[in-house]
């Protein structure tokens, strides 16, 4: 069996606050395999992005911390890595397209500047990129870099491409940004690709065509990805695994046909259940009662016991592990759960 390309080992964080200590990422437990393409769930809050920027290390410290746990990726802890090391990793090997294209493309800067520093940047550990001869003089990588750019512009189906490769992020519409952000997260050809909400600032159709243009750009280049997002429809149409997050903690995982089609979490159950569907009578939708706890004073055990019409007394005694759900779930191999009281398949909330 191959290992897995990205391993987050028992990660936990700490996120120092006016209010004091919030341990926002207790004992994160992933193993993202060569080729799959895993979504990561949960309300807002809990821990899904502070999770992928973890794997970027992209969240400062202070006020940050990480107090125990690692983060393999293809067998190396990033988080031992100097500074110096992590950053051709970062647009190279691993990519990722962030949430809001308005705040993370440089008003003052033109499309082709960006694009083109971010091409040299990953050259720089794949020469190949840009396929010129190894004495290749500045001005020539710069060229290539430019055509490159180009290049991934036509790939994401930006019009007119060449006449709007110098245009500046305000002459874009919304979802062409979003176009050019996938661009960028894609040019160094990472083996990774993060992306963090990459639809939810946009509209319906829009987002359906992003997602469209992002699943035949990871087929493409045969990437491994990790999608957080908090549409679980998103989930089922993109992904081939599922991770659903609680409180900064995995909950359950396993195959997205297994986890959504037959799930044994109450998380994941009353996640499912609050989704609006066609045949559903008006006033049927289904609430999660209570809100996500402070993570400053976590409530000790379960995190989700507070909300959950299974918990019972032992829930509060201590945090629940990551194991392969039982066979009375009707679960199969690799579904797993943290819950002392999972639902059997087929089970209302």
């Amino acid at each position: 069996m191959h290992a897995p390309l990205l391993d987050i080992r028992a990660l936990h964080l700490w996120m120092r606050s006016f209010e004091g200590e919030a341990h926002v990422l207790q004992g994160v437990d992933l193993q993202v395999g060569h080729g799959e393409v895993w979504g990561v769930v949960g309300e807002t809050g809990c821990g899904k992005s502070l999770t992928g920027l973890s794997i970027s290390r992209l969240v400062p410290s202070p006020p940050a911390r990480y107090g125990q746990g690692q983060i393999l990726f293809d067998g190396q802890d990033l988080l031992t890595l100097p500074e110096a090391q992590m950053r051709p990793l970062r647009g190279g090997r691993i990519g990722m397209i962030f949430q809001d294209p308005t705040t993370n493309l440089n008003p003052l800067f033109r499309i082709s500047d960006q694009l083109v520093d971010v091409a040299l940047a990953a050259a720089a550990w794949r020469p190949e990129l840009l396929a010129v001869p190894a004495g290749a003089s500045q001005r020539d990588k710069r060229r290539a870099a430019r055509a490159l750019a180009l290049e991934m512009l036509e790939r994401v189906r930006i019009p007119d491409a060449a006449r709007r490769l110098d245009d500046f992020p305000h002459q874009f519409s919304g979802g062409m940004r979003q176009r050019v952000l996938i661009a960028m997260a894609l040019i160094g050809r990472p083996q990774l690709l993060i992306a963090d909400e990459p639809t939810t600032a946009l509209d319906v159709s829009v987002q359906a065509q992003v997602l469209t243009l992002l699943q035949e750009m990871v087929r493409d280049f045969r990437m491994t990805v990790l999608l957080i997002t908090h549409n679980l429809g998103v989930v089922a149409q993109a992904c081939s695994h599922v991770a659903v997050m609680y409180a900064g903690s995995i909950v359950e995982r396993g195959p997205v046909r297994e986890v959504l089609g037959q799930p044994t979490h109450p998380y994941t159950r009353a996640l499912l259940a609050a989704i609006p569907r066609r045949e559903m009578a008006r006033g049927a939708l289904e609430g999660i009662p209570g809100v996500v706890p402070d993570l400053v004073r976590p409530p000790p055990g379960c995190r989700f016991a507070p909300r959950c019409a299974r918990a019972q007394d032992g829930c509060q005694a201590q945090v629940p592990a990551l194991l392969p759900a039982s066979a009375n779930t009707g679960a199969v191999t690799g579904h797993e759960v943290a819950c002392f009281h999972p639902l059997p398949a087929g089970a209302a909330c």
